[in-house]
């Protein structure tokens, strides 16, 4: 661990990005704990001491996944709040917009920290602060946002808007109803049009 609890980054090289997207793929499809190293080194086409040298440990692997599944969706999303108007009421619900686009091509297994967390609760490891440090940043964001719509009521909409897309996840993963991002995000609409309409 690097200081202040940021996780160490390595450099990749283009056996270890290969290394990557095999295990990227792999622990989404199959969970973390079930994909071994064998397993990802004979899917990247590389030997475990490729492997190895590159990474130094499995543990490491999972860190780079989670990062990398972190950074894409950022992007991602930034993309999405740059083409839509710069209020916040229309830049809350791009977030869930991007999130239905992002689960359709890329989660449609739900969402990729929340499963990494069922597998990995324990705050040592070297992945943990990725997953918290993602939902605490989307927190952050949906904060700052409902602050420019009710300043006095800021932290209470955003907890709610944040509530909302996370469960939304977790049920687009469980496919217990259809399209539950869209459903979140009316949601989100019309808790936003009352905030809106409450005196400052």
């Amino acid at each position: 661990m690097s200081p202040a609890g940021t996780p160490r980054r390595i450099a990749l090289t283009p056996a270890a990005r290969r290394v990557l997207d095999a295990a990227g793929s792999l622990f989404y499809e199959r969970g973390i704990h079930a994909v071994g190293v064998d397993l990802i080194a004979a899917e990247a086409g590389v030997t475990k001491k490729t492997l190895y040298d590159r990474f130094g440990s499995k543990e490491q692997i999972v860190v780079e996944y989670l990062a990398d599944r972190d950074e894409r969706w950022r992007g991602f999303l930034a993309e999405h709040l740059e083409a839509v108007q710069p209020t916040a009421e229309a830049r809350v619900l791009a977030v869930f917009d991007a999130s239905r686009a992002w689960a359709a091509t890329n989660s449609p297994k739900g969402c990729s920290m929340v499963n990494a967390h069922a597998e990995i609760s324990d705050p040592s490891h070297p992945a943990y602060p990725i997953i918290t440090g993602q939902k605490q940043w989307m927190l952050a964001l949906f904060t700052d946002l409902a602050r420019e719509i009710t300043p006095d009521r800021a932290g209470d909409l955003g907890r709610t808007l944040m509530l909302l897309h996370e469960g939304a996840l977790v049920a687009h993963g469980l496919r217990v109803f259809a399209d539950p991002i869209r459903h979140a995000r009316d949601q989100a609409q019309a808790i936003l049009a009352a905030a809106g309409e409450r005196p400052r």
